[in-house]
């Protein structure tokens, strides 16, 4: 299903980047995909064929029509009112991360942006979809599902469900004789834990190939005997080296995580979502996650929800947990989701384009001047939130190249260009 370019050596990286379609020739509208009834099988997009480039630019935001998904539902109250006071941003130009003057209209371009929405002090000042995707439509937010389930697992440690410290295999018996048998909570959160496991997109030996086809998003091929469900897939990742020595990127622990809130709440991942967010942040439309082959719900790369209210989620952070005069999340929850991690076990993961940044329960943290904190997602999706400049933006995308570090600097400085206009 995911576009599957990751960053691996700098050869495999440069060659990737080099061989990039022109993002005008990927338009899902202008290349037929989907259209009539039936498509033809030559426009036909199936999760067989997503990983082919530029099926996944439709495939995107229309998830739900390929494979099993469970419901988030917003409520019964209405929605949040987003006030508009636009601003055109098209022309604002910044350097790119060649050092060579971009616009942000054509920075939006060269990232394959399906929707950007910039909110200022809870307005929205620009707002843009492409790709033929609309307002109501939920896209595909992949890895920014991971901070989603932070937070819920936050909020859970605030009010006591939860304990930080407790060894995994305490909540989930099922995998004491796993990798995370004897991690706790906050190394899993964290992803401080010492696994046998390694997730590189460009490598398709890498462990992250049969997780993906434990969740259903990959189809497995002809004669498979690995695992068929997510839960089944973790219990047989073993352990590698020490806990909490140094941060190591993996989807698997936020799916530990995922379980563990399901099994301390008696709750599915969809019911918590709801429940703890989606109805107190007054969304405008249902969200929804995927479910792998035998119904467990993807707590890691699930989700799907509109440009808007994610820009409702990211506000709702930005005001320190509140909606108006309503407080959703505690402050608390979100103090420590902000403070950040262990700076110098980040270096572990040999991110130097992310110099200075930690990672804490599920949260990327840059440290910088701003404050700002940040959710991130395969194929370039962003929540980008500033609070000293009173900024959210929300990036959607279908970037044909997998990992975000391909466009970070790039990204961070659009970010930067969009705060410095809007003040």
């Amino acid at each position: 299903m995911v576009a599957l370019v990751g960053l691996g050596g700098s050869a495999t990286a440069q060659d990737a980047m080099q061989s990039l379609p022109r993002p005008e020739t990927t338009d899902p509208v202008a290349l037929g995909l989907m259209q009539g009834f039936p498509p033809p099988q030559d426009k036909l997009v199936t999760l067989a064929n997503t990983t082919k480039f530029p099926n996944g630019s439709w495939a995107f935001h229309h998830l739900r029509e390929l494979g099993p998904t469970a419901n988030v539902w917003r409520g019964p109250q209405p929605s949040s009112v987003l006030p508009s006071e636009p601003h055109d941003l098209d022309d604002i130009k910044f350097a790119d991360d060649k050092g060579q003057s971009i616009t942000i209209a054509a920075w939006q371009k060269a990232t394959y942006t399906d929707g950007l929405l910039v909110l200022h002090n809870g307005r929205i000042v620009y707002e843009k979809l492409y790709a033929g995707m609309t307002a109501e439509q939920p896209h595909a937010i992949w890895s920014m599902t991971k901070s989603v389930t932070g937070l819920l697992a936050t909020m859970s440690i605030y009010d006591g469900t939860l304990d930080p410290n407790a060894k995994i295999a305490q909540y989930l018996p099922e995998l004491a004789t796993s990798a995370w048998g004897d991690a706790t909570l906050q190394q899993t959160l964290d992803m401080t834990t010492g696994l046998n496991y390694r997730e590189d997109y460009t490598d398709p030996k890498s462990d992250l190939f049969p997780y993906l086809m434990a969740t259903g998003l990959i189809p497995a091929p002809a004669g498979y005997g690995g695992p068929r469900s997510v839960p089944d897939f973790l219990k047989t990742v073993t352990k590698q080296g020490e806990h909490d020595v140094g941060f190591q990127y993996k989807s698997v622990d936020t799916e530990v995580v995922g379980w563990v809130l399901q099994r301390v709440t008696g709750k599915s991942f969809a019911e918590l979502v709801s429940e703890k967010i989606w109805r107190g942040i007054g969304a405008e439309q249902d969200a929804f996650v995927w479910v792998d082959p035998r119904g467990a719900q993807v707590a890691s790369i699930g989700l799907n929800a509109t440009l808007r209210d994610l820009g409702r989620f990211g506000e709702m952070l930005r005001n320190d947990g509140k909606v108006g005069s309503r407080q959703v999340v505690a402050k608390a929850v979100i103090d420590e989701v902000r403070k950040g991690g262990d700076r110098d076990k980040f270096k572990a993961a040999g991110q130097d384009v992310r110099a200075g940044y930690s990672y804490h329960n599920q949260w990327w943290i840059p440290h910088d001047a701003n404050d700002s904190f940040e959710a991130k997602g395969l194929n370039s999706q962003h929540i980008h939130i500033n609070p000293a400049a009173g900024l959210v933006i929300v990036k959607l995308s279908s970037h044909p190249l997998g990992n975000t570090l391909f466009t970070h600097v790039l990204d961070r400085n659009a970010f930067a260009a969009i705060a410095k206009a809007i003040q």
